[in-house]
């Protein structure tokens, strides 16, 4: 598909809502979190040739979520009636964008150097990156529930199930956090089996995939304060 189809394709759904093509949106930062997931367990194997082909693939999701970002922005003109602020919404949509773009740094990221991981290291980052993608689709859960609003006008108990979703998000991302601390210590102390570079490398790496699970936070607090609101 061209740019072009695939601008006409996020066009015909915007028509019916403009609230799906955000949902689109979400979806392609989920899908690459999911194939970097794939791509980080290729890593530890060495196989170069499944990285390369994962990372050119998150490459494509995060222009087609690029793709989707400018559509909305163009299309929220003042002729549209929504029911929530356009500001709050583009708001939204900022940090909800950075987990594709923070994915895509990290798949980058993983192409640059040879697997050389010690075994404590390996079951870290693979507990890093599997809390990051619950928390990604716990998140893509949460801007689910947009259309479940607009179709109860925001009733009480569809906000409430909303707003509890986004404590959840917050909730798991702290977890990362905590994870990626234990991954940075674990890192600092094969200092002498990695050398400098591995340092250099494996602590980057893990502050770019608890990076997404930040981007991820930020966006849930941004919807909750476009529900709000509205």
């Amino acid at each position: 598909m061209t740019k072009r189809e695939y601008i006409r394709s996020v066009l015909s759904v915007f028509a019916k809502s403009p609230f799906r093509p955000l949902h689109m949106h979400a979806t392609k930062g989920g899908d690459a979190v999911r194939k970097l997931s794939e791509e980080l367990s290729a890593y530890f194997e060495c196989d170069t040739t499944t990285v390369l082909r994962l990372n050119n693939e998150i490459d494509i999701l995060e222009h087609e979520a690029d793709v989707i970002k400018q559509t909305i922005r163009a299309e929220l003109t003042s002729t549209i009636m929504l029911p929530v602020h356009a500001d709050d919404l583009l708001n939204f949509l900022k940090p909800q964008d950075s987990i594709s773009d923070e994915c895509q740094d990290a798949a980058y990221w993983l192409t640059l150097r040879n697997c050389q991981v010690p075994k404590e290291l390996e079951e870290g980052f693979r507990e890093l990156m599997s809390r990051t993608l619950a928390t990604v689709e716990m998140y893509e859960l949460l801007v689910d529930t947009l259309s479940e609003l607009l179709e109860s006008s925001f009733g009480k108990k569809d906000v409430h199930e909303t707003l509890e979703l986004v404590t959840r998000v917050e909730e798991m991302e702290h977890q990362v956090d905590i994870i990626e601390k234990q991954v940075m210590k674990q890192i600092f102390e094969k200092e002498e089996l990695l050398g400098g570079g591995g340092v250099y490398f494996f602590l980057e790496l893990s502050k770019n995939i608890g990076r997404i699970a930040d981007r991820t936070e930020s966006a849930a607090d941004r919807l909750r304060t476009m529900v709000l609101r509205r």
